[in-house]
């Protein structure tokens, strides 16, 4: 069963950072599994490493998620890689493809700020090549019976990983980023790709159409390449009720609630059907709805109401 009709795929952003109390793991069991009731197809964490809202480390709340649930697909959007290590990073995700019965999609990103890269002790400088190295790493313990890669910062010597990840060759990868570089190397080296919720409807519409254009240069058929878009949005008939909660749980979120302005959905259901139509127009194939607060709330009205009239 699927909420949607046609060739749109609806995912569901899982309970991850909590900005009004504590950690509340009943009401994130609630959520995914009345999400899976429901039938959207697939559930999805990012990567709220550090910050001062609680939050949940995403593949281990997706192994969760997983035992919870039988038939959604299941994802970070996006994880950074380089905050890991590739061959332990690789083992838990063909872990958590195991787990769940090949649904994985593992989506990647470069992530935010300097900063963040020196807390886990990684340095900035190089991090596009050891992000791509990494990459390069964990496709060769998902796909050779023993791999060998001799890299600028890790090398494979006849090196065995089981299990391997159910889905074959491997779980498919969806990158992140904005930057043409970045959908460069979504085009080189990925299956998928997902827009970040920071950006514009209008700027996902231009990253759609340069992406489209790279594969088609690079040979490779943009309608097997999915496209998809994280959507913050709120659902409300007092518009600006919705603005303000959206800006309080930006700030909270990211520092900076000028944004939520710019790049959410939110208002009266029409206005929200109005948007989230904007988005799929732009090329969102995907679209992962993403409610920054009364998520359960949220996932009952968006079922019911805006996503049948899609």
């Amino acid at each position: 069963m699927s909420i949607g009709k046609g060739r749109v795929h609806w995912g569901l952003a899982v309970p991850q950072a909590f900005t009004e109390g504590p950690v509340d793991m009943p009401l994130v069991r609630r959520c995914v599994v009345r999400a899976e009731e429901l039938g959207y197809d697939s559930l999805w964490v990012t990567e709220p490493a550090l910050g001062r809202a609680p939050s949940l480390e995403p593949i281990t709340l997706l192994c969760y998620v997983a035992a919870l649930t039988t038939r959604v697909r299941l994802g970070p959007a996006v994880l950074v890689p380089v905050f890991r290590n590739p061959t332990q990073l690789a083992k838990s995700l063909a872990t958590l493809d195991v787990m769940s019965g090949g649904r994985l999609i593992v989506g990647v990103g470069l992530g935010g700020p300097p900063r963040n890269y020196q807390a886990f002790g990684v340095p900035p400088e190089g991090r596009v090549r050891r992000f791509e190295e990494g990459i390069r790493v964990m496709k060769a313990l998902w796909t050779e019976p023993a791999a060998s890669l001799q890299g600028e910062f890790w090398h494979l010597e006849g090196t065995r990983m089981e299990p391997k990840p159910m889905q074959k060759p491997h779980p498919p990868l969806w990158f992140g980023g904005h930057h043409p570089q970045a959908l460069a190397r979504a085009v080189r080296m990925g299956d998928g790709f997902m827009g970040a919720g920071s950006t514009s409807t209008g700027d996902f519409q231009k990253e759609v159409a340069l992406l489209r254009s790279m594969l088609e240069q690079a040979g490779r058929d943009p309608a097997t390449f999915p496209i998809g878009k994280r959507v913050y949005l709120a659902v409300d008939r007092d518009r600006a009720r919705a603005e303000r909660r959206l800006q309080q749980w930006f700030g909270h979120i990211y520092g900076n609630a000028a944004t939520a302005t710019k790049v959410s959905v939110f208002g009266s259901a029409e206005e929200c059907i109005e948007g989230i139509g904007q988005v799929v127009a732009a090329g969102a194939q995907t679209v992962l709805l993403h409610p920054a607060f009364d998520l359960a709330e949220h996932i009952e009205v968006l079922a019911k109401d805006i996503v049948p009239r899609l």
